[in-house]
């Protein structure tokens, strides 16, 4: 139970539940494992680096019902309304503009009107977007302009409060609540205290993601996202993507720790590696006698101990494609691919430097 500040506790009735009575349910996705339904994340980074044309870009793909970037087409959702309320771009004259760039269907994203009152995690209205449109995603950007002009970030009693509105509403709309920071200036500490403001901010989110620059002189759009805190599933791998003018370009799934992202780095593009081989054999190997379920081929990927970052990048260069048969998903090779095969051969060739 929570009550305000400086208020005198109400006393009511004790209650418990016992765990007998409660249904176990699984947490729905998102975007596994990176963004979970009927909770926050918390996406942050430095001023300019793209956090919020990477969201434009999801909130794209969502609303056209693709699948997002390194999921398969099992995975997609179906076209789903976005909540995107920004105080720092003007929806006319870029947050549109950018939308439309990215092949957006502008019906499915709507923008709560602050024309007579500003929006803040406490309002009604925010619960009343979700349920009304049936939106799947709300964004939020930035935290300092909708956490409350009365909430001191720094004041973990009151963050705590205020995030606790946004935490319910998640829970019982199911709608996945995307909120964007920047960081603060302290380099040296670890990842999950750059958040600015109190601690209780980085504890409230299920999930953090952290957005960085790279150190690839050949290319300064390039950027790295990152996950910070995972508290629903494994860590996820790390995401490699280039800024442009129309919006995302994402490049590739890299193995990077959000220590080492926010050190800054070089990526290390090249031939694909040892593991890699390894697993684009075993599902090749699997695979040879004809389509299986798609669970069964992850379960014996898992079990052979391959990470889901380089089964998708072995199930590419195997040339596997996804198809459904009724209720069920399969993986299935091509059929008379040996050119195919001779150029996977000659990707893993002698020279490799293992």
């Amino acid at each position: 139970m929570t009550y305000a500040p400086n208020e005198p506790p109400i006393d009511v009735e004790l209650e418990v539940v016992r765990a007998s009575e409660i249904t176990p349910k699984e947490v729905r996705w998102l975007w596994y494992p990176y963004i979970p339904f009927g909770k926050v994340t918390l996406l942050q980074g430095d001023p300019g680096d793209g956090k919020s044309k990477l969201m434009l870009s999801l909130s794209a793909l969502l609303s056209q019902g693709k699948p997002l970037p390194f999921t398969d087409e099992s995975d997609a959702h179906e076209p789903m309304t976005v909540i995107y309320q920004t105080t720092e771009d003007d929806a006319d004259d870029t947050v549109v503009p950018r939308f439309i760039a990215s092949d957006g269907d502008r019906e499915r994203l709507i923008f709560i009107s602050e024309n007579k009152k500003n929006l803040t995690f406490g309002d009604n209205r925010i619960r009343e977007a979700i349920e009304r449109y049936c939106a799947g995603l709300l964004i939020l950007d930035p935290l300092s302009s909708y956490i409350g002009d009365g909430c001191s970030l720094n004041a973990a009693n009151e963050t705590r409060a205020e995030f606790n509105h946004l935490i319910s509403v998640a829970r019982d709309t199911g709608c996945a609540i995307v909120i964007i920071a920047h960081m603060n200036k302290m380099k040296e500490t670890s990842p999950l205290y750059r958040t600015s403001g109190s601690i209780d901010i980085a504890g409230a989110a299920r999930s953090i993601l952290a957005i960085a620059r790279t150190k690839n002189e050949a290319d300064p759009n390039e950027r790295v996202m990152v996950q910070v805190k995972s508290n629903l599933a494994p860590t996820g791998s790390a995401i490699l993507f280039a800024v442009n003018e129309n919006g995302i370009d994402f490049l590739d799934e890299i193995e990077l720790t959000a220590e080492q992202a926010l050190a800054a780095f070089v990526p290390k593009q090249g031939r694909p590696s040892e593991k890699t081989y390894a697993a684009t054999s075993f599902i090749k190997e699997m695979l040879k006698d004809g389509r299986l379920p798609a669970t069964d081929c992850e379960a014996r990927l898992e079990a052979a101990g391959f990470k889901k970052s380089t089964v998708k990048k072995a199930k590419k260069n195997a040339g596997v494609s996804s198809e459904k048969d009724g209720f069920l998903w399969y993986w299935t090779l091509p059929t008379g691919d040996a050119e195919s095969e001779e150029r996977q051969e000659d990707l893993f060739d002698d020279d490799l430097p293992f």
